[in-house]
């Protein structure tokens, strides 16, 4: 069995745990209905062990990280926090000795979200390319230089290094987990069965357009913004939205655009070709993609991918797409 630990502390995220654990759980679930056995195996340590405290209350059950064998950590992953468990932990003599041995000697380890501060205190991410939650890109670029942070990623996979965002891309990145390990189909059953509404590959932006102009517009424009991305195949025009609305054209669009910051156009175009990145990985042909978008016929999805990403969409699909 392929064992994962993970490692926490007093005040620790609870989902950071919580999330990619079910998702390793649901794994072995689809492969017993498939006749075969478990694959992973969750194991939680703290540096003492005992009960650990999360943040938001609730107490799990771990064990000494130094009873650990390196069996039993094949794939290491540090639980983020807020600022001040994060000190405490990075603080922590136990913690200090175990962890890099524990890096070392496993076949992948990282981090869920700010947890990569802990292994980059410890000197373990020097010349890394990672990934960490949006509200701490800077903070942790300024505090060590010599890592390289990327803003946009979900996660990032850097040799046997994967770092994650914020919180649920813990989630994202057990998924890419699963399907490294297993295959894409026993990753795609364990995310329909926890409901997700998209496998989200690690280049997705942290925020999808849609959820960045939820949060600057009003309550009125949450709601066309909502309708847009579950109709992107329809008519998308001023006149359509500006209906939907309520309000004059004129109005519609200086309203929206004082809102979100983009035009109806551009915005539509984004959410447009957010949507196209992230069925193009799945494998789906231009002609399926360019339909489901409304970017129909497919020279047109082409003309406006390019445009935006500076690459061809078949060349993207090539490249991304899930095996």
């Amino acid at each position: 069995m392929h064992h994962v630990a993970f490692i926490v502390y007093q005040g620790f995220e609870l989902l950071d745990v919580s999330g990619p654990a079910s998702v390793f759980n649901g794994a072995n679930r689809a492969l017993r209905k498939r006749d075969r056995p478990d694959f992973y195996k969750i194991v939680t340590a703290s540096a003492l062990g005992g009960g650990i405290e999360s943040s938001s209350g609730i107490t799990i059950e771990t064990r000494p990280i130094g009873d650990l064998r390196p069996a039993e950590s094949q794939t290491m992953l540090v639980a983020g926090a807020e600022r001040e468990p994060l000190l405490q932990a990075v603080a922590d003599t136990t913690l200090r000795a175990a962890l890099p041995e524990l890096a070392a000697q496993a076949e992948r380890f990282g981090s869920v979200c700010t947890g990569g501060f802990i292994l980059a205190a410890l000197g373990l991410l020097e010349g890394r390319r990672v990934a960490t939650h949006w509200d701490s890109c800077q903070p942790f670029a300024q505090a060590f230089p010599t890592v390289t942070v990327d803003p946009d990623a979900l996660y990032v996979v850097d040799d046997a290094l994967w770092t994650s965002a914020g919180v649920t891309t813990g989630i994202d990145m057990a998924l890419a987990m699963v399907t490294h390990d297993l295959d894409a189909a026993i990753a795609g059953e364990v995310a329909k069965r926890l409901v997700l509404y998209a496998r989200r590959p690690g280049y997705q932006s942290q925020f999808s357009p849609v959820l960045k102009a939820q949060v600057k517009a009003d309550s009125p424009f949450a709601d066309v913004i909502g309708w847009i991305q579950s109709n992107l195949d329809a008519g998308l025009d001023v006149p359509a939205l500006a209906a939907r609305a309520g309000l004059t054209e004129r109005t519609f669009h200086r309203r929206f655009v004082a809102a979100t910051g983009e035009t109806p156009a551009r915005f539509v175009e984004t959410a447009r070709l957010d949507t196209a990145r992230l069925l193009l990985s799945r494998g789906l042909s231009l002609k399926a993609v360019a339909t489901e978008v409304g970017l129909f016929p497919p020279t047109r999805l082409t003309e406006a991918f390019e445009r935006r990403f500076g690459i061809a969409p078949r060349l993207f699909r090539d490249m991304h797409a899930e095996l």
